[in-house]
């Protein structure tokens, strides 16, 4: 599980309760609440790797790293 898998955890139980309930309008609240809060989960990580990479490159470790040097 992901660090902020968490949070889609609670919506589901606040939807299992409210549906266990009668707030049928909460209920549907809730799952258009959990596929933002799965999209920006899923933004934040994609930007967390985007940044991975671009530190990598960026150190010199990838094609073309340090240690060569070439001459026209």
């Amino acid at each position: 599980m992901a660090y902020n898998d968490w949070i889609l955890d609670v919506l589901a139980d606040l939807k299992t309760f409210a549906d266990a309930n009668g707030l049928g309008t909460l209920a549907e609240q809730l799952d258009d609440t959990t596929l933002i809060a799965a999209a920006e989960i899923a933004s934040k990580a994609e930007e967390a790797r985007a940044q991975s990479d671009v530190g990598h490159y960026q150190s010199g470790s990838g094609v073309g790293g340090l240690g060569i040097h070439r001459r026209a």
